[in-house]
């Protein structure tokens, strides 16, 4: 990533380019694309799918971005489901910080049985109230897993 690729107030672009600590470490790169574990409180084993390059809108992304979306979401869903085994993997875009588009990332997240039950909410309503009532996993945890994401997406 050059620097006129990023933008150094996007915390997306940080965490890529290695500025802020990334719990887990960088799960994958390609030359458009890095996959990593989520910073926020969406449960362990999900994943943040994002062009290394800073784009606010799905439609801003190059053709050869385009092509590799697909079947990068693909294998990392696919991973996701490998190694937490969850009822079903959602995946959703993401682009908003303090209520204007940011970053575009899209989320891989495990829907596992136990946050489920817990949050009494599937779907758009599980992610809400997991914001709601914030837990975020222990950082050995989030080390442990994307060591068997890793593999599993190798």
């Amino acid at each position: 990533m050059t620097p006129s690729d990023s933008d150094e107030t996007c915390m997306a672009c940080r965490l890529a380019a290695g500025t802020d600590f990334l719990p887990g470490g960088t799960i994958l790169r390609t030359s458009l694309w890095t996959v990593e574990h989520c910073v926020g409180p969406l449960g362990l084993g999900t994943l943040v799918v994002k062009p290394l390059r800073h784009v606010l809108h799905v439609a801003e992304l190059t053709p050869d971005e385009s092509a590799e979306l697909g079947p990068l979401l693909q294998r990392t869903a696919a991973a996701v489901t490998a190694v937490t085994r969850p009822e079903q993997v959602y995946v959703c875009l993401w682009s908003h910080a303090d209520a204007v588009p940011n970053h575009i990332h899209f989320l891989v997240q495990p829907a596992l049985k136990p946050d489920l039950e817990h949050h009494a909410a599937h779907g758009p309503a599980l992610q809400t109230a997991m914001f709601q009532t914030p837990t975020f996993p222990p950082e050995a945890s989030i080390t442990e897993i994307c060591t068997r994401l890793r593999t599993a997406l190798h």
